[in-house]
């Protein structure tokens, strides 16, 4: 531990806004701290908007200090109101529970809850919120806050115009009271968030200050932008899971490498561990010739090897390279399904004629046999990347990749997965 750490984190541009900067840089110049980040359990899995967070505990682990992530069983039944244009759907509590349960699974690939020196802990707000009795919530919380505090949150003003519910209403005082029970059970001192976070994060500082007399601490990290203005962690309107079953790690690996060059550096400062001189190196590198996307490569590897593994990266290159060249034959089926995931596909029936006219007008490929012949003797129609031109071909066991696949395009773009 020392004072590089804090001044680090402002040189990747992580630091936000932060509660009374000195006192808590003395502090961790000095010991271990612990530290919380919560995660609200509104899916079966985190997404990228959930990165920085994680890896923020992670930082804070390397240095010496101890990080709590507290998946949120409690307050995931209530919905925080944080710039939220509506109120949340409300979850039931098996379904919060399985997802709390594969957050926790997710984290610790993160953040090493065995670490002999410093492990990680993971706590559950449920555990203390879901035994809470109104009554005693009333007076030992309630009483510390008044209204016109909690209506100058920037959060709930947002949402008195159009709207908030008591119960959401309600939920920086949870927050709050989670601060106050991890200090409690754990002596933590500092909490961190995303720049949202920040009312909340407040309101937990002046609970700790009243019933303790003890000075907590809050630092937020930026909010991500995008230089294009689109909303970061989305692509075509889907989120970017960190589970490899919702968005493969093709998928999440295409995410990264398509960054805007003018957010290319920015974000290897906040999601990767290469060092600030390792990453001015390929700043200069990248500035000279963007178009060989050295910033992207670097940024893209970096973070599918840290969600992902080495091998998975790996396979990530390998299917960009063959969709690039058109060498489709070399894909095995599990890459054939990554890399054409989302494509129309035709499950081919055993009845089926493997006659190329006819198999492109039975998966609905050409609209007529006509048209067919028309594509296939113009050039139009590959199948695994190979231009087919003879009528009479037929597909057979070698057209089909892995046993499973046959990637059939038609003019320039169009693709189609036939599945055996």
């Amino acid at each position: 531990m020392g004072s590089a750490f804090f001044e680090e984190l402002k040189a990747r541009g992580l630091v936000h806004q932060v509660t009374d900067e000195t006192a808590l840089e003395k502090q961790l110049n000095e010991e271990s701290v612990k530290l919380y980040i919560g995660f609200d359990p509104t899916a079966d899995s985190l997404h990228i908007g959930h990165l920085l967070p994680i890896l923020m505990l992670r930082r804070f682990q390397q240095n010496g200090h101890v990080p709590i992530a507290l998946v949120g069983g409690g307050t995931g039944m209530i919905g925080d109101p944080s710039f939220k244009d509506q109120e949340r759907q409300l979850n039931t509590l098996d379904t919060v529970k399985d997802w709390s349960q594969s957050i926790k699974n997710q984290l610790s690939r993160f953040i090493d809850f065995d670490d002999a020196t410093n492990p990680a802990i993971l706590a559950n707000n449920y555990d203390w919120l879901g035994e809470l009795k109104l009554i005693d919530f009333l007076r030992d919380v309630g009483k510390n806050f008044t209204i016109n505090y909690m209506m100058s949150k920037e959060s709930v003003k947002r949402r008195i115009e159009s709207g908030i519910s008591y119960t959401e209403f309600a939920y920086q005082l949870l927050q709050a009271y989670d601060f106050l029970n991890l200090y409690e059970q754990e002596g933590c001192l500092l909490q961190l968030g995303g720049s949202d976070q920040w009312g909340n994060i407040t309101s937990g500082i002046e609970l700790l200050r009243r019933e303790k007399e003890v000075q907590g601490f809050g630092l937020t990290m930026p909010l991500i932008t995008k230089a294009d203005g689109t909303k970061f962690g989305k692509t075509e309107g889907n989120a970017v899971w960190l589970d490899p079953e919702k968005t493969t790690p093709y998928e999440f690996y295409q995410f990264w490498i398509n960054t805007d060059d003018r957010d290319a550096v920015k974000f290897l400062k906040y999601f990767t561990f290469l060092s600030l001189q390792e990453i001015d190196a390929i700043e200069k590198e990248f500035t000279a010739a963007p178009e060989g996307r050295q910033a992207q490569k670097a940024l893209a590897k970096e973070v599918t090897t840290l969600v992902h593994g080495k091998a998975a990266y790996e396979q990530a290159v390998h299917i960009s390279e063959a969709l690039f060249s058109g060498n489709i034959k070399d894909l095995s089926a599990d890459e054939v399904a990554q890399g054409f995931k989302g494509v129309p596909s035709y499950q081919v029936q055993e009845a089926d004629d493997l006659n190329l006219v006819e198999i492109l007008v039975t998966a609905g490929i050409e609209s007529s046999k006509r048209q067919a012949r028309e594509d296939i003797q113009n050039g139009a129609i590959s199948v695994n990347g190979e231009r087919r031109q003879e009528l009479t071909d037929s597909l057979t066991e070698s057209d089909k990749l892995g046993g499973r696949y046959t990637v059939i395009r038609r003019g320039k773009k169009k693709y189609f997965l036939l599945i055996f």
